[in-house]
């Protein structure tokens, strides 16, 4: 472990933090707001620890496959706990506690809260919680790799380690080109989005902090009813559609403007996301017609957007689906383990992953048939190699178990099994709201601090995909080799 190298890292990411939090700062200035002195008192900290570990000069400069993983899940803790200052230091979220959840919540892209009236924080205050979700969603750490190439040799390991989705690579030969890109694409759809939204009457300031909640499929709403309260059909036509590209693959989008449209629409994993979305969109509309609403439109319209919403793991919502058939709320709690594709902003297991596993399973009652016969597993035309299926199982595995190991300690609390069990579910996979006391128009602030604290290491572990931060406890991790 190249920990000097690590800590040099760690020091970069603080003081690029610190320089996200100045949009959040000139906010509060402009409102005069009571929430000024907690960013710069954050700032100035993060700056002065960030210079200081940034000043570490290591022996060696590359960094390898297990400085990746220990940076990222280190990083994003040190994110996530400073994060939180703003929200302690201003008051608004007296309890750290509560704070650390907030602020893991933002980081992750997961939109859970604490919080019971989010329309009475200071603007600044606001503007940093949905700010969270825009430069948590892409990576913080590949934002890093995009404006500081200088973080060295062997990025692509921090990459590879941060990125969500199994199998990330480089769209060109360089990492810090590849991230540029990601970002370049990233920040045009939220531009696009912010404008769309402003001239279907949404107020400039609401347009943008929920254009960052959707493109970085985050869902921190700014009204206590979410985007139900502004009651705007365009507005909500548009947040559905940009959910959906959200939670879509920004590679296949570099593909798009590279021109190779025919790839694109042959994406095996594309074709299974969007096919998802439409069986269910159709379905829960059925469901709900004649029941909580009396029109075909209002069915679709709602229906269409809670399923994007769920599915991208973004988790706005415009009206309380808690009150839906209980059809209609299982297919939403499955929805939160499918989560969108690979290399998206979303959370969950993702839908390659899903696919890749139904696959499997064909292959295996295959073989039970034609044992002699030899099977292989083709995605794209191209077979995956038995030791990627058995990292996806075992990911598989290990996502059930820490759902069964979180839903235990959460069963202290005492409250009812849908809010325990869509709480936990909801917070690996990233989504949010869940059912019950959690659901779209609750919170959960009612949980203990033994249960946020669980639920925001759900959080990070269901935003960095497990190993990062399981590597953290594994002893022979941190030996020190040929360094």
């Amino acid at each position: 472990m190249n920990f000097k190298a690590v800590l040099r890292s760690l020091g970069i990411l603080l003081i690029c933090e610190a320089i996200t939090m100045i949009p959040s700062l000139i906010i509060s200035i402009v409102h005069a707001g009571v929430d000024t002195p907690a960013f710069l008192y954050t700032i100035f900290l993060a700056i002065v620890i960030g210079v200081v570990f940034s000043s570490v000069t290591p022996k060696v400069s590359n960094i390898y496959a297990r400085d990746g993983f220990a940076i990222v899940a280190l990083g994003w803790a040190l994110v996530s706990l400073f994060g939180a200052l703003p929200f302690v230091i201003s008051g608004t979220i007296p309890s750290f506690v509560d704070s650390f959840f907030e602020s893991c919540s933002g980081f992750s892209t997961t939109g859970s809260s604490i919080l019971s009236d989010v329309e009475a924080l200071p603007m600044g205050i606001l503007f940093w919680r949905s700010f969270t979700h825009w430069i948590g969603a892409m990576g913080i750490i590949v934002l890093t790799l995009a404006i500081l190439p200088s973080v060295g040799a062997g990025s692509l390991h921090i990459m590879k380690a941060e990125s969500p989705g199994p199998n990330p690579g480089k769209l060109v030969p360089k990492v810090d080109q590849t991230a540029k890109i990601l970002y370049s694409i990233y920040v045009a759809i939220t531009a696009i989005l912010i404008l769309l939204l402003y001239i279907t009457g949404m107020p400039l300031f609401d347009s943008v902090l929920n254009a960052l909640g959707t493109v970085g499929t985050g869902g921190f709403a700014i009204k206590n009813t979410s985007i139900g309260a502004y009651n705007n059909v365009y507005a909500e036509m548009i947040i559905t559609i940009f959910m959906i590209i959200g939670g879509g693959n920004f590679a296949l989008y570099y593909a798009l403007i590279k021109g190779n449209f025919k790839d694109v629409f042959k994406d095996e994993e594309l074709r299974l996301y969007l096919g998802i979305i439409a069986a269910s969109i159709l379905l829960i509309a059925i469901n709900i017609y004649g029941v909580n609403f009396d029109s075909i439109g209002e069915s679709l319209r709602h229906s269409s957007f809670q399923v994007a919403s769920i599915i991208t793991t973004t988790g706005f919502a415009t009206t309380n689906y808690d009150k839906w058939p209980l059809f209609s709320k299982m297919l939403l709690l499955f929805l939160m383990f499918v989560g969108g594709c690979a290399g998206s902003t979303a959370g969950s297991i993702k839908t390659i992953r899903i696919l890749l596993l139904f696959k499997t399973a064909k292959r295996e009652l295959m073989k039970i048939i034609h044992p002699r016969a030899f099977y292989t597993v083709k995605l794209r035309n191209k077979t995956i190699e038995e030791k990627t299926l058995m990292e996806i199982l075992t990911f598989f595995f290990m996502y059930m178990m820490i759902i069964a190991v979180a839903i235990l300690i959460l069963s202290f609390d005492d409250m009812d099994i849908p809010t325990t069990i869509s709480a936990v579910i909801s917070s690996i996979g990233n989504v949010g709201p869940g059912i019950g006391l959690v659901g779209p128009m609750g919170n959960y602030g009612a949980f203990s601090d033994l249960s946020k604290i669980t639920l925001s290491i759900c959080m990070i572990l269901g935003r960095l995909e497990i190993y990062p931060i399981l590597l953290l406890v594994v002893p022979s991790f941190w030996k020190k080799v040929n360094i």
